[in-house]
């Protein structure tokens, strides 16, 4: 079967290897669709384990399922978790399922035509697909199930100002999901067909990210942000969010710069104002089912979200257009898709 194999992010080859067989407790799924995520191209995060075969974004069809498998049957759709916790452990119990430290296996990567999926995630990582779900749609599972998680680790609550630094998926989906809550929504970018589309799907203010944002918020709103996500790891970003939060307000960090980067934090002005600092990374069970509900329930649009198909062959492609930050925001790989 063919398969993506990645070194880095000029280094991205298409590679056959040898098409898996179940065990008794495993299961062989065929890839339809993986989405690009942001993460896949920070090299930091990533290189650690290079090569690897990347794409944790899902939708996939059963083929064949080991003998001991009576959950899942031959023609399933499947939304699959790249990694699960173990339910047990301290983490777990205290809610902490990314932080989980009995995690011994993670799903090969979905850029490739099929995946092996281990025993301890056909147990606690597969998920049937809701009939009016697509395989495309399916790969927006774990990127909002990673926003809902955040948003709840962060308390936002109804009629709360947020902004969201950054109007890629991320903050998109961000913006979707705060404006559930009836929150009031203001979105930075500097890519004006992604500030346009914000406006679309209801921020209440979409500024270029060179603007004077927290002069622009005060302005519109009277006060500053109760909530800053920062969607961006760009340092005047960071900058901008010290700015911006209100007193009593809090900062996410939903994406990070690289570990070589340095962030100096204002402390001691947010000691006198009560302003938290609090991170999110990935995803929980429950964060993932209520993100299936979501889409499900067509409550989130993501549709318009997905900006490029592309066949397995051409992933170098896709990962420049991600890359370059520009016209690109969903990109999604297609393993099925015949090359012309």
């Amino acid at each position: 079967m063919k398969a993506i194999l990645w070194f880095n992010n000029n280094d991205i080859r298409l590679v056959d290897i040898p098409l898996p067989v179940p065990g008794p407790k495993e299961m062989l799924v065929k890839v339809i669709s993986c989405g690009l995520c942001g993460s896949d191209v920070i090299e930091w995060y990533r290189l650690p384990r290079a090569p690897l075969i990347p794409g944790h974004e899902i939708g996939a069809e059963v083929v064949e399922v080991g003998q001991d498998i009576t959950q899942y049957k031959r023609g399933d759709r499947v939304f699959i978790a790249p990694k699960v916790p173990c339910g047990q452990c301290y983490y777990c119990h205290h809610g902490h399922f990314p932080q989980c430290t009995e995690i011994k296996e993670r799903l090969p990567g979905g850029f490739a035509e099929y995946i092996l999926v281990p025993e301890a995630i056909v147990d606690r990582g597969t998920y049937l697909l809701p009939d009016n779900i697509s395989f495309d749609e399916s790969t927006f599972i774990e990127p909002l199930a990673c926003v809902i998680r955040s948003q709840r680790l962060a308390g936002i609550k109804r009629k709360q100002i947020v902004l969201i630094l950054g109007s890629g998926v991320s903050g998109l989906l961000q913006l979707q999901l705060a404006k559930r809550k009836e929150c009031n929504v203001v979105i930075t970018d500097l890519v004006e067909k992604k500030l346009s589309l914000a406006q679309e799907m209801g921020a209440d203010l979409a500024l270029r990210a060179t603007d004077n944002i927290s002069e622009r918020i005060q302005l519109f709103f009277g006060k500053k942000a109760d909530f800053v996500i920062l969607c961006t790891s760009s340092l005047e970003a960071i900058d901008q969010a010290w700015q911006c939060v209100d007193k009593g307000g809090t900062i996410i960090f939903f994406a990070v710069p690289g570990p070589e980067k340095k962030v100096i934090i204002p402390l001691n002005a947010f000691w006198t104002q009560e302003i938290k600092i609090i991170t999110s990374y990935y995803c929980g069970p429950p964060d993932i089912q209520e993100a299936i509900r979501l889409l499900s329930e067509k409550k989130i649009e993501v549709n318009r979200l997905i900006t490029h198909r592309l066949p397995l062959e051409e992933t170098a492609l896709a990962y420049k257009l991600v890359l370059s930050g520009q016209e690109a925001l969903k990109v999604i790989i297609k393993p099925q898709l015949n090359v012309s």
